[in-house]
């Protein structure tokens, strides 16, 4: 009886110290073995991915550092965030920006808010590291991404309303640019990204993404990362989440909400279409220009997409040599449409079976976010 009491003590007396790191120094759990690190995470109240944070984009927040006519790329995980992020700088310097002399990497030209950049570090510590870090070349990091020639900044976001105050009253008047692929094709997508994370990386995050190859499967056909995604599990919101809240802002006048397969089956129109809502007037040789830069095979060439963080302060990374993702990793085929080719029936139909479950409620949100096309206005 005393061994039972003793034991039941014990495990109180872990629980309290596991509550008390969760809320003061949650970023202790980093430290351990994966998937300990993430299962201590998460038991304690904490989002996925563990690095993500919407502290910039709250309401009392978002006007202390950005300013009219500002760009919020929001686009969906896996759904064509650097090729959106690449592309809009291209519309905003007409195509003119032919070295990339601009752009030395995808997080310096075009800042990642949601992205806490040192473990244990927060919004409020590295905010204004952004104006003063001193990149390679000399160069202050807001002279890149804040360069006085620019009709408007660019940021990028993972995130949806109400993380991000689309239709905050007052202050800045930012415009959003969201964009939806086919689950499936996403779910592909994920396979390959989660072994393209650096060790380096990882090791920030307690082995988060884990390095598991893209053709790993269990019996049924799954990749760790697609099981991740399913409705109940931790990447739900990345976009069941994600598609769901920006459904009802498709007709806001500071959002354009774009399906990915649209975008590459028309990509001149796409690029027309979104220079228009940013107020940017292309000649007919500027958006020839701009539309052949925004091709897989410019950015392929480009390759300015590693993912630099370039704010980070633990002893572990070096800002010059380390970076997220592998070279050469983020920009992959960008095909639309084959995600089923490579799955099982028994994955397929899991997840036909979740788009019923989370868009069955409008039949027009779920013909869409299959498919793309036009879309009904708001009632």
């Amino acid at each position: 009886m005393v061994t039972i009491k003793k034991i039941g003590s014990a495990v109180v007396g872990i629980a309290v110290l596991i509550g008390a790191v969760g809320k003061f120094v949650p970023h202790w759990f980093m430290t351990m073995p994966f998937p300990l690190s993430i299962i201590l995470w998460i038991s304690t109240g904490h989002g996925m991915p563990p690095y993500f944070s919407t502290d910039a984009w709250k309401e009392d927040e978002i006007d202390t550092w950005t300013r009219d006519g500002d760009l919020v790329v929001a686009t969906g995980a896996k759904s064509g965030t650097t090729f959106m992020l690449y592309c809009t700088h291209q519309i905003r310097t007409k195509g003119k920006d032919t070295d990339d002399e601009l752009f030395p990497d995808v997080s310096i030209a075009t800042p990642w808010p949601d992205l806490i950049q040192s473990r244990g570090g927060s919004w409020a510590e590295q905010k204004e590291r952004y104006n003063t870090t001193i990149l390679p070349d000399g160069r202050t990091m807001k002279e890149v991404w804040d360069h006085p020639s620019y009709p408007f900044r660019i940021f990028k976001s993972h995130f949806g309303p109400p993380e991000l105050p689309v239709r905050k009253k007052g202050g800045k008047k930012i415009k959003y640019l969201a964009m939806v692929r086919n689950v499936l094709d996403v779910a592909a997508s994920m396979t390959d990204f989660y072994s393209a994370h650096t060790d380096e990386f990882r090791h920030l995050w307690g082995g988060f993404p884990p390095d598991v190859p893209p053709d790993v499967r269990d019996a049924d056909g799954f990749h760790p990362a697609m099981k991740d995604m399913l409705p109940g599990n931790p990447l739900e919101g990345i976009y069941w989440g994600y598609v769901n809240s920006w459904w009802p802002y498709r007709n806001d006048p500071n959002v354009i909400l774009l399906h990915y397969s649209d975008v590459r089956k028309d990509l001149k129109g796409s690029v027309a279409k979104i220079a228009k809502f940013l107020d940017v007037k292309l000649s007919s040789s500027e958006l020839n220009t701009v539309v052949n830069r925004c091709s897989m095979e410019h950015m392929k060439k480009a390759n300015k997409f590693h993912y630099y963080m370039p704010l980070n302060t633990d002893s572990t990374w070096n800002n010059n040599e380390h970076f997220i993702v592998k070279s050469g990793k983020m920009v992959n085929k960008g095909h639309v449409g084959n995600g089923k080719d490579n799955f099982s029936p028994k994955v397929v139909a899991k997840f036909r079976e979740a788009e019923e479950q989370m868009f069955g409620h409008d039949p027009a949100l779920l013909k869409w976010a299959r498919e793309g096309g036009e879309f009904p206005p708001v009632e």
